[in-house]
């Protein structure tokens, strides 16, 4: 199969060469090629005035590209980066946590698509302990208003950094030489959001300075800001079959329920195969959101044939959050299946299930989580009458993740009903015979069980779990250095570039922790500061007034109370954090050490009618994967103390040679069609390429990262035709299809290890991610644009993708359809814009043995501006104005596994410019 691709790509590029060729030989004296590329701009603001030119420059482009540009500060269309780029036909972003963190290209999972910043990489990390560092971009971190362009490359040319599948954003920080910045420019804003009820003030500040010759400028800027984040939601942790509520004729632990007798046995006698959740809980989510960004921008032109740049991007920000989840914990083997007394099923799923003193848990998660990102960029470029050089070298280090996670969890039995009958329209019910949502001394620490005095010694007595301490920090660096050169020819192949460039990445993770041991009585959550939950809790969910007014405790305090050994007994220590104690902890101990060297030739063409680059890159990637594997095997598991592991480092090197072509060919004066061929890699997420190991001598089975792995390969095939039908105006397709190889999957296979307990070597099911499969997409995106008369206009694009496995399995983040319409006015000093975007359900990973999935989900943005004069003008905006619900389910939406809604946001911006 590749060698078929490489014959593929090999002979389109070759056709071309010779066609170029041919007509160098007829054509002398061609005008020389401008470095242009294929762009759907989006512009801010002076909208009509600007789309004009925007149409000028894509029908004279070449590569296939989409451009979202801010031409003034603070007037970015959205608080986030990937929220603005969603204007762009065949881009769908996750908003999981209400904003977009996660940007998906033409069906494509987020980690098969690269960002830049300023064509290099920018270090990056995420706050979310369930997150592992990968390749995605945590687009939360970029303040938009340092934002001058964000171009999203949908097919390659070799001069760009390889690693990308279904695109390539570069965001292009602003330029001191630029035309049209203020000396100096500010906006305030305030946001209030509806649902938190909370209100925040942000600010942005922008100097440039050029010398009266503007052959010199400094350009720096600051923005600081602020959002409290809260989140309500029903949500579940798994599922449960039917047969698991039933007696067990094999286990003696599992006797049944003895109060299911009559319809209730019944009913899972007839249903064994029957599907339900094992809890239901309503969720209470709260953040503060602080980010402080810092730029300095210098650049010099000594010469009209030279250019210095040097830029620098800090980015503090702050992430606390605190998870309070109340649920009716219906699948607990020990105190709840057997304590069943009525079931229902509908369609192979349990709807309704009641329970006499079964368990329900209060979990509350308070989780201290920054980020910090510096980048250092030094850029040189000169150009003479046919070679030109440019030269960077860079680094650029981020550090994240969760410093600090409290887990305090409490445990009550009572009765109780869960009913998820109406989902998705109403996702699920929990209903108590006696009310204790309400009541913080209802639930109390696990004091554990057993004969013995608890407060006197350990003996007779077995502790209760009271949660955890947790700790999971993140360093993600690069450092970088490139040559580029290009030499300018007569006639139709019109410039040669070639270049090198080498990048040493380093991300590593650490993560630590200790479980609380509770002995005996120590106290119930109404040591905690109770409150009852805000009166607008769960608005435009469906439930009942329980949930709606359920209490939520003072998660520092509790913090506190953990961190400091409240619980301990007189005899107790408190115990300590540590790596080795638990193997969950063990596990996500990794490092990885990753150098690429890479080179590349490309020629650009112009034969008047037919215009377009083609070339070849190479690129050499090696990698060192560290991780612990486990040395000695108890009866329990790997042994709890650093002797028992090892710390491995296995190496890994491939090669790869990706040749490419775009073309250009007008068809007629507002006509155009345009070509490309590509062969392409995306490389393994850094998490799977950890070389952690553990194996259970008992069940003969293990698992772990695989350092072995090899890059996602893809043949990327596209089309695209343009109309432009009248001035201002164009309807365009364009057609892509995507042959991807190396499909990175789970997988459990057979291997042989030695068996210590059987001091023999021994066959283990192994489960680690392999190259394990191969997938296609492929797909339409269809866009339309007008200007109408009275200053109306409309932007609207619709994208079809069909993509899948092999074996028919759905690819993660592929939404089948996407629609996006943006109707704007503009008339003198006043504008408004409407945006909406809609896409359907998409699949985004496996969890527990289920495919999970998110339902389709619809948003709203509207702005509104108007201009006083040229220093100062007034900006009003509303972001998510449905308040819309994130629905994310297992298998089917019958089965909701966790369901949001975050509020709308409302902005007034203030801007003014000298």
């Amino acid at each position: 199969m590749t060698r078929v691709r490489k014959s593929l790509i090999a002979t389109s590029v070759s056709g071309l060469a010779i066609l170029a060729a041919g007509a160098a030989m007829a054509q002398s004296g061609a005008q020389s090629q401008q470095d242009v590329t294929e762009v759907d701009e989006v512009v801010v603001t002076g909208i009509r005035a600007s789309l004009q030119q925007s149409l000028e420059t894509k029908r004279s482009s070449n590569s296939i590209i989409d451009v979202v540009t801010a031409e003034d500060v603070g007037r970015f269309p959205s608080s986030n980066v990937a929220e603005a780029i969603t204007i762009i036909p065949g881009v769908t972003i996750d908003r999981e946590f209400g904003q977009g963190e996660k940007v998906s290209i033409l069906g494509t999972d987020p980690a098969l698509n690269r960002t830049l910043l300023n064509g290099q990489t920018v270090a990056s990390a995420d706050w979310f302990i369930l997150d592992q560092p990968g390749r995605t971009f945590n687009y939360a971190l970029l303040a938009p208003q340092i934002v001058g362009s964000v171009e999203v490359y949908k097919t390659p040319e070799p001069r760009i950094d390889e690693g990308s599948i279904g695109g390539t954003v570069i965001v292009n920080t602003r330029r001191p030489l630029d035309a049209g910045i203020n000396p100096i420019s500010g906006a305030v804003t305030y946001l209030w959001n509806d649902r938190s009820e909370e209100g925040d003030f942000q600010y942005s500040v922008m100097g440039n300075w050029t010398n009266p010759e503007r052959t010199f400028g400094v350009l720096m800027a600051a923005q600081r800001a602020s959002d409290f984040l809260r989140r309500d939601g029903v949500q579940s942790y798994g599922t449960i079959t039917a047969a698991e509520y039933a007696p067990s004729t094999e286990a003696s632990w599992k006797p049944g329920s003895p109060t299911c007798v009559g319809a209730c046995a019944d009913t899972l006698a007839a249903n064994p195969d029957a599907i339900g959740l094992n809890a239901l809980a309503a969720s209470y989510f709260e953040q503060q959101r602080d980010r402080d960004s810092y730029m300095a921008a210098l650049q010099w032109r000594p010469t009209p044939n030279l250019e210095i740049n040097f830029d620098w991007l800090r980015i503090d920000a702050s992430y606390d959050n605190t998870n309070q989840s109340m649920f009716a914990f219906q699948g607990n083997t020990w105190n709840a299946i057997d304590r069943l007394t009525d079931i229902t099923v509908e369609n192979g799923i349990i709807t309704r299930a009641s329970f006499d003193n079964a368990l329900s848990v209060l979990d509350v998660q308070y989780r201290e989580a920054a980020m910090t990102s510096d980048s250092y960029r030094l850029n040189l470029e000169w150009s003479g009458d046919r070679w030109d050089v440019s030269g960077v070298v860079g680094y650029t280090t981020a550090e994240g993740g969760t410093q600090r996670q409290l887990f305090g969890e409490f445990l009550n039995w009572s009765n109780y009903t869960v009913d998820i009958s109406g989902a998705p329209g109403r996702p699920g019910v929990v209903t108590y015979e006696n009310n204790i949502m309400d009541d913080p001394t209802a639930f109390a620490f696990d004091g554990g069980w057993g004969a013995g005095d608890p407060t006197v010694g350990p003996d007779g007595w077995n502790s209760g779990w009271g949660g955890n301490i947790v700790s999971k920090p993140t360093t993600d660096e690069e450092q970088y250095a490139q040559i580029d050169f290009g030499y300018a020819l007569p006639g139709a192949i019109t410039q040669i570039r070639f270049g090198y460039k080498y990048r040493d990445h380093e991300t590593d993770q650490r993560m630590s922790g200790v479980s609380i041991p509770v002995y005996g009585w120590v106290g119930d959550a109404s040591m905690f500061n109770p409150r009852q939950v805000p009166s607008n809790y769960l608005n435009g969910f469906d439930v009942n007034d329980q949930m709606q007014t359920r209490f939520v405790l003072d998660g520092a305090a509790l913090a506190d109370y953990l961190a400091s050994g409240g619980y301990l007994q007189p005899w107790q220590t408190a115990p300590e954090v540590t790596v080795f104690g638990n193997a969950e902890f063990t596990s996500q101990n990794w490092n990885i050490q990753e150098s690429a060297h890479a080179a590349y030739v490309q020629a650009d063409f112009d034969t008047g009618r037919m215009r377009g680059n083609f070339g070849l890159r190479y690129v050499r990637t090696e990698s060192e994967s560290g991780g612990y594997t486990c040395i000695n095997q108890t009866a329990s598991g790997c042994g709890t103390t650093e002797a028992d592991w090892e710390w491995v480092v296995a190496t890994k090197d491939y090669d790869n040679w990706l040749p490419s072509a775009n073309v250009a060919i007008d068809l007629a004066d507002d006509l155009i069609l345009r070509l490309s061929a590509a062969q392409v890699i995306a490389r393994p997420n850094f998490a799977d390429m950890s070389n952690y190991f553990w194996l259970s001598d008992q069940i003969l089975t293990g698992g772990g990262g695989n350092p072995d792995l090899n890059p996602y390969e893809s043949l990327n095939l596209h089309a695209s035709l343009e109309w432009y039908f009248q001035p201002e105006a164009i309807l365009g397709a364009e057609f892509f299809y995507k042959d991807i190889d190396n499909y990175i999957l789970q997988q459990t296979s057979p291997e042989e290890h030695f068996n210590q307990a059987q001091q023999a070597v021994t066959t283990y099911q192994i489960s680690r991610p392999a190259n394990a499969g191969s997938a296609e997409v492929r797909g339409v995106a269809l866009a339309y644009q007008q200007t109408f008369a009275y200053g109306f206009g409309l932007l609207a694009n619709y994208t079809y993708v069909d993509a899948e496995a092999a074996d028919g399995s759905p690819l993660p983040y592929n939404s089948n359809h996407q629609l996006n319409i943006s109707p704007f006015y503009e008339n003198g000093p006043f504008s408004a814009r409407l945006g909406y975007s809609w896409r359907s359900e998409y699949f985004t990973g496996v969890d527990r043995a289920n495919n999970m999935y998110v339902d389709d989900h619809e948003n709203l943005d509207a702005t509104v501006s108007w201009a006083f004069n040229d220093q100062v003008s007034m900006t009003f905006a509303g972001q998510n104005l449905l308040d819309s619900e994130y629905y994310n389910y297992a298998d089917t939406v019958a089965l909701p596994r966790g369901v949001y809604r975050t509020g709308r946001k409302l902005m007034a911006t203030l801007a003014v410019n000298f």
